[in-house]
């Protein structure tokens, strides 16, 4: 399908296609609009309005005509998973795992939630009787919140506890100090501990008078009566006797008549609680405590806490409750509950078997599914070079696994990734398990905004042929790869398109004066420079031109040959020609015979018309270079002309730089593609070169 963009940054307009159920790699520069594509793609199908706006160039801010960026062509997409910088900081290297959602990602299956479904089926019981008792919830909470009332200390019972502060010293609600009966109506009442806020707060301002701050009458006969109360009377001490007084008014109906007597005794105790009767509450909380953990534990059962059980039959009795062990809970109400659970339970042991089978498939999927996706990764590391294994692990007391990662010379988890891993090992890591989050979520697109320009040649094709080529990648699936990294297209089209399950397609992106264009690259098109120099050598092109293609072929040939000598000497604008040593001696001219020889050689096996004052007198004619600029087929062989133009004196640095780098053939790779057809310098580059070279007249 062909995808039109339209007025996003750098890209005014242009096409470019993406062939479903494929690796599509899009090659190019830097500057040209790789993430630009990757992030419209990214806005119109999630239909981002705001990661639209942000895609308009700066040039149509408060422009007066209504402009607003375009896809066009991408309909077809309604799901699609982008990795990029943006990726890697949301979702990778949480603190407790590589990758967020590493549960839904690695564990969580179709297979593993048919399982749970039957599970959940054979323990139905169990849910029902809790959705058609709320009140059983209720009592857990209640049964909670009398615990934490005690509470923490090593005794079970302490003193800064709601119990300990609200009843420990007293109940002066119910039994108000002598001399303070006339705040009856206030302690009382359900605002309580608001009143006392409000009286302690307001002390203060009885030392600025002899009046009632309030109603202005004299306090002098009152005013010893006010100040008792912030005496006798904790606002936090009020709060949490009203609380715990609530808490044990919920239980009473769950506690015998003999101990629903002994708690309204102690709470409403005038001098504080004893020993004895300390003693008489722990004994209650443990068997509140036993009775809470049959519930909490009945209602929360499933496949995690019933996994590692061997016999499911048996632990399932185990939360039967008999309340016959349970004296100061051994009521009406109580009896009533218990029943309904140990009926329910009853129902589910009928089942124990089935449920039993169920669990211990459960087991094995999670542990065939784990074992597969912890190899897949850790031969991938294995043989990218690193030095970390991963490993799927359960959190303790929770329905959760993570991905974890561990040196291969420790076996604890390392929790601060971002530290130990390279720039290069940090993406390596992203990248894959980017994969794994990809299939898990089946989009339509997968858009990689160049992935693995920081990898060495060895991680790059072991992250390739997990991205691509493994059992669990990409493949067949439709895939734009944008990248200025070349080796991956060699890769893909030349050495092993074969590998690639279908095989891929490359394409050249360029962008000059905003406007996109994409040229397909095919395996012809991957040549050395050799066979890049032999073609343009023998072309039409100025001889010029073509002494630049030929001066480097020599230089891989052979550097201190006669003929590479007499070119230099072309470049370098020299009338007499030198031979320059490459062990620091000194230079000298070039011999006739050597001349003849190199002139040779040339015209033999290269040009056959090549004369060298006739390329020398070119290089002294700025008019000449200049049209000669003009005229150049690629950016490529533009700069070379201005090299010789300005012979290294460009006021530019930068400018300079990037020229001698293209003149120089250590910068090339092995394969490349020919510059006279497809254009790999940058266009900014270009244009600093043009506004020097149109200054010569």
């Amino acid at each position: 399908m062909r995808l039109r963009i339209k007025k996003c940054n750098n890209i005014e307009s242009g096409e470019f296609d993406i062939i479903e159920g494929r690796l599509n790699i899009k090659y190019a520069i830097n500057g040209t609009g790789k993430s630009t594509i990757a992030k419209a793609i990214d806005a119109f199908v999630t239909n981002d309005q705001e990661k639209k706006q942000s895609l308009l160039p700066f040039k149509y801010y408060n422009n007066e005509e209504e402009k607003s960026p375009e896809l066009i062509g991408y309909d077809q997409f309604t799901k699609i998973a982008v990795f990029n910088e943006k990726y890697i900081e949301e979702y990778m290297y949480q603190k407790n795992e590589l990758i967020k959602n590493s549960f839904e990602i690695f564990v969580k299956s179709p297979d593993y939630d048919k399982h749970i479904k039957e599970i959940e089926k054979l323990l139905e019981s169990i849910n029902i009787t809790f959705q058609s008792h709320p009140e059983l919830e209720e009592l857990i909470k209640i049964f909670q919140q009398f615990i934490e009332g005690f509470g923490k200390a090593k005794s079970g019972y302490s003193a800064a506890g709601a119990i300990g502060k609200g009843i420990g010293k007293g109940n002066k609600i119910d039994n108000i100090p002598e001399g303070l009966e006339v705040y009856e109506p206030y302690l009382k009442n359900n605002d309580n501990v608001k009143w006392i806020k409000w009286q302690l707060e307001g002390k203060h301002y009885l030392d600025m008078a002899e009046q009632c701050p309030y109603c202005s009458g004299s306090i002098k006969e009152t005013r010893e009566t006010i100040l008792k109360v912030s005496e006798e009377y904790d606002a936090r001490a009020v709060e949490q006797l009203t609380k715990m007084l609530e808490v044990f008014k919920e239980l009473m109906p769950y506690f015998t008549n003999e101990t629903a007597i002994k708690i309204e005794e102690i709470t409403k105790n005038v001098s504080g609680i004893t020993t004895a009767q300390k003693n008489y509450l722990l004994e209650i909380k443990a068997q509140v405590d036993s009775f809470m953990q049959h519930l909490y534990e009945l209602k929360k059962m499933g496949f995690h806490s019933l996994k590692n059980v061997e016999k499911i039959a048996d632990e399932l009795k185990k939360y039967k409750i008999d309340l016959s062990y349970y004296s100061h809970l051994n009521s009406e109400l109580s009896n009533e509950k218990v029943e309904l659970i140990n009926k329910t339970l009853n129902e589910v042991l009928e089942k124990a078997g089935k449920l039993q089978g169920e669990i211990a498939q459960q087991k094995k999927l999670i542990k065939k599914t784990i074992e597969m996706y912890s190899s897949e990764i850790n031969e991938f590391l294995y043989y990218a070079g690193y030095k970390y294994q991963v490993a799927i692990e359960e959190e303790e007391n929770t329905t959760e696994y993570h991905l974890v990662l561990k040196h291969i010379e420790g076996t604890d988890n390392i929790q601060t990734v971002n530290e130990h891993l390279s720039y290069g090992e940090r993406n390596a890591f992203a990248l894959v398990l980017f994969m794994y989050s990809a299939l898990k979520d089946d989009p339509d697109l997968v858009v990689l905004d160049d992935p693995i320009s920081s990898f060495d040649g060895n991680k790059k094709f072991a992250i390739i042929n997990m991205l691509f080529m493994g059992k669990h990648s990409l493949k067949n699936r439709t895939v734009l790869l944008l990248t200025h990294e070349f080796n991956t297209v060699i890769d893909a089209i030349y050495n092993m398109p074969y590998k690639f399950s279908p095989a891929p397609t490359a394409a050249f992106l360029t962008t000059k004066q905003g406007i996109l264009k994409e040229k397909e690259i095919t395996k012809a098109d991957i040549k050395s420079f050799g066979e890049i120099a032999h073609t343009n050598i023998t072309s039409n092109m100025d001889s010029l031109n073509k002494l630049v293609y030929l001066r480097r072929l020599l230089e891989i040939e052979n550097s201190d040959g006669l003929a590479w000598q007499l070119l230099s000497n072309i470049f370098h604008k020299r009338e007499k020609p030198e031979y320059h040593f490459s062990n620091g001696t000194p230079s000298r001219l070039m011999t006739s015979e050597e001349i003849q020889g190199a002139k040779n050689e040339i015209r033999t096996e290269y040009i056959s018309d090549f004369d060298y004052d006739t390329e020398y007198q070119k290089t002294q004619n700025m008019t000449v270079l200049k049209e000669l600029y003009q005229n150049s087929r690629s950016n490529y062989e533009k700069l070379q002309i201005y090299r010789i133009m300005f012979n290294d004196n460009s006021s530019n640095n930068v400018i300079r730089k990037f020229v001698n780098e293209t003149f120089h053939i250590e910068n090339d790779y092995l394969f490349q593609l020919n510059p006279c057809e497809f254009d790999t310098v940058p266009q900014y580059i270009v244009d600093e070169c043009d506004k020097e070279v149109l200054e010569i007249l």
